[in-house]
């Protein structure tokens, strides 16, 4: 299962040519785990970042295709598989069903001393639910 937010690419996502600066779209990645995390896990940046915190740790990305000024892009987070303390997610997004770009990231949560520690259970489970319905769906195809 993913979840998904829909993204105007607006003129300050753009260089001078009016194409995504590629810096902008790291951005783009970090809004849509924000609220992923505040909507699906109930488990908002600003309440995690009291006490903890959860650093990209790895990210990859590749760039199909251009994306421009004006252009509508769908963005949707899949986690992929989680641990005690990490979690790897896949993100794409696409435009007009062309994918505009494909990342691959690791989260890991934290405590207050930047060291790794256990998601809180609730996080851990809705994480998990989301990977076993993907799995399902992957399934019954």
């Amino acid at each position: 299962m993913a979840f998904c937010i829909t993204q105007k690419v607006l003129f300050k996502h753009c260089d001078p040519a009016g194409i995504v600066f590629y810096p902008r779209y790291f951005e783009m990645i970090n809004d849509l785990v924000q609220v992923f995390f505040r909507d699906a896990l109930k488990y908002p940046f600003e309440t995690i970042h009291k006490t903890n915190g959860v650093p990209t740790v790895e990210i990859s990305i590749k760039f199909p295709a251009a994306s421009r000024h004006g252009d509508i892009l769908d963005i949707c987070l899949e986690p992929q598989k989680i641990g005690r303390t990490s979690c790897n997610i896949n993100i794409t997004a696409q435009c007009d069903n062309h994918i505009r770009f494909l990342s691959s990231l690791t989260l890991v949560h934290v405590n207050d001393e930047g060291r790794p520690s256990c998601w809180p259970e609730f996080v851990f489970e809705q994480i998990t639910k989301f990977i076993n319905e993907r799995e399902n769906q992957t399934m019954d195809l």
